[in-house]
C-alpha cells in the first residue's frame, strides 16, 4: 500500500487469498491459539505503523484515515489485540460466546460496540463493566467514547473518531 507522502506498508496475505480480518463479533469465533494471536498482532503493528507513517511524529493517539474509512474493522482490531473475547454467531445466526460486537452505528462515521452472549450466558450483567472497559481502551488509541442504554436497556458503546 503507498501513501502520498510516498511510505509504503506491506500486508501479509494470508492462506486463501484473504486478507486479515478482525473478529467483529458477528461471525463464528475466530480460531483460538497462537497462529490467531501472531495474526492479531501482526495487523495490530500495521495499524500502529500506518499511524506513525501517516501521523508524523509521536503524539496524541489520532486514527489514521484507513482506520476512518473502515472503523468498524479497525475498532475490532483494537478490541481483539486488547484481549478482548468477540462474540460469536452459529450459522443460524445465534449466539454462541459472550464478546464485544463492533456493528457500523446508523449514523455515519460511527459504530457501536454491544456486549452480547448466548441466552442466559451472563452478558447483560457484565455490559457495563465490559463496555467500559472497552471504552477506556479505545480512547487510549485516540477514538471518543459515550456509553449508552439503548433498547430493551441494553448499554452500547457508541464510538466516534475526535473533532
Amino acid at each position: 500500500m503507498r501513501y502520498s507522502d510516498g511510505a509504503v506498508v506491506c500486508v501479509r496475505e494470508v492462506p486463501g487469498g484473504q486478507g486479515f480480518e478482525a473478529a467483529t463479533g458477528d461471525g463464528p469465533a475466530p480460531p483460538a491459539g497462537p497462529g490467531r494471536a501472531a495474526e492479531v498482532r501482526t495487523a495490530y503493528e500495521g495499524l500502529l505503523q500506518i499511524r506513525r507513517l501517516v501521523n508524523g511524529p509521536p503524539g496524541p493517539a489520532v486514527p489514521a484515515p484507513w482506520e476512518l474509512r473502515r472503523m468498524p474493522r479497525a475498532v475490532a482490531l483494537v478490541l481483539e489485540a486488547a484481549g478482548f473475547a468477540p462474540s460469536a454467531v452459529d450459522p443460524d445466526g445465534r449466539r454462541t460466546h459472550t464478546g464485544y460486537r463492533v456493528a457500523a452505528a446508523p449514523e455515519p462515521g460511527r459504530v457501536h460496540v454491544s456486549w452480547l452472549g448466548p441466552p442466559g450466558g451472563g452478558a447483560a450483567e457484565e455490559e457495563q463493566e465490559r463496555l467500559s472497559e472497552c471504552g477506556r481502551v479505545l480512547e487510549r488509541h485516540g477514538w471518543e467514547c459515550l456509553l449508552y442504554r439503548g433498547p430493551r436497556r441494553r448499554r452500547f458503546l457508541e464510538v466516534e473518531p475526535p473533532r
